[in-house]
């Protein structure tokens, strides 16, 4: 019984945490760009690790902790300029293969070790070059605070203010994207997701709706670049192909086209994969999986999810089935 109760409180941790919290950011933008658009966009990550960059690069050249935000969204609209302007008449497939490249490109670039002395190459940025700004910016007090059945620091790495800031910055996305999509902005991108011919037919200019989409989704994606490097290091291969995929899986989780869909998709896949380490590493003897392949098992259990999810319930848990219905 303690065994379960400690996986159940590993959940509830995950769920919680900033990392999960900065998936849902991501996760956010991506919806705007699939869900609302029919852009298939396979490069969020790169998007999330050029707004990272922007930001640690900033902060440790000694500019401002606001100012280095807006470096880091301003970043994410140059690479959007730059990614969207030649590649977004392609379609489908296309289009996918072109952005997962350019997101390649990103980390590649990053890691490169010409630019160890701005980027740490290979070994990244350590959280201690950058992360203190933010957390000068805290109200709280030393010490520690129990809330329900978590203890954490109110400062520091991995406490209270990150977590505040992160699910507050969720919310406020979330409710922002859902008046976007409201608005007569956000109808003619549905339009334009359902067939662009008639948008076009109504004099509106679908290659400039598809470039806002994209720099809309890659803002979003650089927050939540920013958020997850905040209590940890910033290593270029941590936001590389299978982040994205996994971003991609908490939004076909949670259900595209949808408000909620892409928070609930990225709690569920941070909660689930560790109930089923947790579970496999309960009941299966480690002579059969050591700690290490439950981990692994994890992930593979989360790909079997994806496949069952997209043959069986392509419209996730929240979603309409009727609002994936593309005319691509």
């Amino acid at each position: 019984m303690d065994g379960i109760t400690k996986i159940l409180y590993d959940m509830s941790a995950i769920a919680l945490s900033p990392a999960t919290a900065a998936f849902a950011i991501a996760a956010i933008g991506l919806n705007v760009h699939f869900g609302y658009t029919g852009l298939l966009n396979m490069g969020q990550a790169g998007f999330m690790l050029i707004g990272a960059y922007g930001f640690a690069i900033s902060v440790m050249n000694g500019l401002p902790f606001w100012l280095s935000v807006l470096v880091a969204i301003a970043a994410s609209l140059v690479f959007a300029l730059i990614l969207g302007i030649p590649t977004l008449k392609l379609r489908g497939d296309y289009l996918a293969i072109v952005t997962i490249s350019a997101a390649e490109i990103i980390r590649m670039v990053g890691r490169s070790s010409v630019l160890n002395a701005l980027t740490g190459g290979s070994n990244g940025i350590t959280g201690n070059s950058y992360r203190d700004p933010f957390n000068s910016l805290s109200p709280f007090p030393d010490g520690q605070t129990t809330i329900l059945w978590f203890t954490y620091d109110n400062t520091g790495v991995n406490g209270w203010w990150i977590r505040i800031v992160g699910w507050s910055l969720v919310a406020i996305f979330a409710t922002f994207v859902w008046l976007l999509m409201r608005s007569p902005w956000g109808r003619v991108l549905r339009g334009v997701r359902e067939d662009e011919d008639a948008v076009r037919s109504l004099g509106k200019n679908v290659f400039s709706f598809k470039l806002q989409s994209l720099a809309l989704g890659g803002f979003l994606g650089a927050m939540g670049g920013v958020l997850y490097i905040l209590p940890a290091s910033l290593q270029p291969d941590s936001m590389g192909r299978s982040m994205t995929f996994f971003i991609w899986t908490a939004l076909l989780l949670g259900g595209a086209a949808t408000i909620f869909g892409p928070v609930l998709g990225s709690i569920l896949f941070f909660a689930l994969r560790i109930a089923v380490q947790g579970l496999a590493g309960l009941f299966i003897p480690s002579s059969i999986m050591n700690s290490q392949q439950t981990e692994q098992f994890s992930w593979i259990m989360v790909g079997v999810a994806l496949m069952l999810l997209v043959i069986f319930r392509p419209q996730g848990v929240l979603g309409n089935k009727k609002e994936l219905s593309f005319n691509a």
